[in-house]
């Protein structure tokens, strides 16, 4: 029994994602968000220059996972000193996170200090198509205007605008950015919102078949934004390393099922232990040189569908959430 679905037969990422930039549009006064044209595409600051907020933060997160996903503020149990968190669903997980909310395209332009850099996410990277994962999802979307979520602090340049709208094949009057610092509101939420997504990531690099995924759900604490980037960079990665449960719905034999759950959280790296800010500090902020198995959430539950049982893994840890949050760099 598998899962997979004909590109054509799935939903379209575009379609689904495009009344959720509508209604952020809408809505920027009420969710303090700016909104400028740059090049002509419509680009929303949700924490640069206007403030933004949670809430903000949650739709975005939506927006982000193509429209395939819910994003909800609430009680999340497990850090006592931090009860609000985000949950996130899916019923089409591997759609949602890997084909949209993953960060999977590297844009740049320019050298230098006055250089532009960011990693792409959202739907929009469904008509650009330029990683190799595509391939492997067997997607390909087709419309007249696109979304992406970019995690930065600055405002991209008219140059990189164009060639973004160019590789997706539309007017640059049909493209939408959402800029998110990581330290806002916004991109504080938005990032813990990935906690599903990082637990899909890991599952792909682990080999685990992608058609094998059926459903999943996963929630995580909401830390406080504010400081540097460092301090948020911590923060957010902590809040799921050590703070994140995932819940995945699979098929396939047990046996499998069971390997995924042992191999899946954040405990089973060799970089486990120690707030995400110490262990960047230690490798000199050399990011490629931290162990890729860290980057999962902390807590994982994978239930074999076909016949019923559940293999947990992994476990909470609420004094390293605690320290990371009130760490400041």
């Amino acid at each position: 029994m598998t899962t997979e679905t004909p590109s054509d037969q799935r939903p379209s990422l575009a379609e689904l994602s495009s009344p959720l930039v509508e209604r952020l549009v809408a809505d920027a006064a009420v969710l303090r968000l700016g909104i400028q044209r740059v090049g002509e595409a419509c680009v929303i600051d949700a924490g640069i220059r206007h403030p933004g907020g949670l809430e903000a933060g949650r739709r975005i997160a939506e927006l982000c996972m193509g429209g395939l996903g819910r994003v909800a503020l609430g009680p999340v149990p497990g850090v006592p000193a931090w009860p609000f968190g985000v949950t996130v669903h899916s019923a089409q997980p591997v759609l949602a996170c890997l084909g949209s909310q993953y960060a999977g395209w590297s844009l740049s332009h320019g050298s230098g200090k006055s250089a532009f850099f960011a990693l792409g996410s959202g739907p929009g990277r469904a008509l650009a198509r330029q990683e190799t994962l595509f391939d492997e999802l067997g997607y390909q979307d087709t419309a007249d205007s696109a979304a992406f979520v970019l995690e930065v602090g600055t405002v991209p340049p008219a140059e990189l605008v164009a060639h973004i709208a160019s590789t997706c094949g539309i007017a640059a009057d049909r493209l939408t950015l959402v800029l998110t610092p990581t330290q806002s509101l916004a991109g504080t939420t938005q990032v813990v919102a990935r906690v599903l997504e990082v637990a899909l990531h890991k599952l792909h690099a682990l080999g685990f078949p992608l058609g094998h995924v059926v459903d999943g759900i996963g929630m995580a604490p909401l830390p406080p934004p504010g400081g540097g980037f460092l301090t948020a960079m911590g923060r957010t990665n902590d809040a799921i390393l050590y703070g994140g449960t995932v819940h995945l719905h699979v098929t396939g034999p047990d046996d499998e099922a069971e390997d995924l759950a042992k191999r899946l959280p954040s405990s089973a790296s060799r970089d486990h232990g120690q707030p995400f800010a110490e262990v960047f500090a230690a490798v000199k902020g050399d990011f490629y040189a931290i162990d890729s198995m860290l980057f999962s959430p902390a807590r994982v539950t994978v239930t074999a569908i076909d016949s019923g049982r559940s293999f947990q893994a992994g476990e909470l840890t609420p004094d390293l959430v605690e320290r990371s949050f009130r760490d400041v760099r």
